[in-house]
């Protein structure tokens, strides 16, 4: 069984951390359901693992139908949107990656979902070997070391 694991999504304006995000995710996504079907057992489970504030389900449903979208698209290497995460262990580089992405993306006037991945188990299932790393729309484009400014507006730029 996979071990749970806290993975963040995009809730309104937040980015929220919910533990079993990702094994929800992927049991749903196993089997053969609607996604009315698959968002209800994607919410029973990460509300059993998480608070959730009453009022705010609606909200959580439909951020998790959105991550669940983006998951089946991610196994046909077509995610939507720019998605870029940044994974690291919250050191100084990895924190400076992630402030250089930000001024990037405000230099080129977009937006992006930004994510920062801490948890060593997600980033070993990304394959990353080395941080701080970063991915962007599921591809790696750097892992061990800061990339220039340079080189993350020429990656942004492919992709958008």
């Amino acid at each position: 069984m996979d071990a749970a694991t806290t993975r963040t999504i995009r809730i309104g304006a937040a980015n929220i951390g919910l533990i079993g995000l990702d094994t929800a995710i992927n049991k749903a996504a196993e089997r053969n359901m609607t996604e009315e079907e698959a968002v209800d057992l994607i919410f029973k489970t990460v509300s059993e693992k998480n608070y959730i504030p009453a009022g705010a389900e609606d909200q959580y449903r439909q951020a998790l139908l959105a991550g669940y979208r983006r998951h089946l698209q991610a196994d046909d290497q077509q995610e939507a949107g720019l998605v870029i995460r940044i994974f690291g262990t919250g050191c100084v580089s990895c924190n400076g990656l992630q402030n250089l992405v930000i001024e990037v993306m405000n230099g080129m006037n977009l937006a992006a979902d930004i994510e920062q991945i801490h948890d060593a188990d997600e980033i070993g299932r990304h394959g990353i070997l080395l941080t701080p790393a970063l991915m962007i729309n599921g591809k790696v484009k750097s892992t061990g070391h800061l990339p220039t400014r340079t080189m993350i507006e020429q990656w942004i730029r492919e992709v958008v």
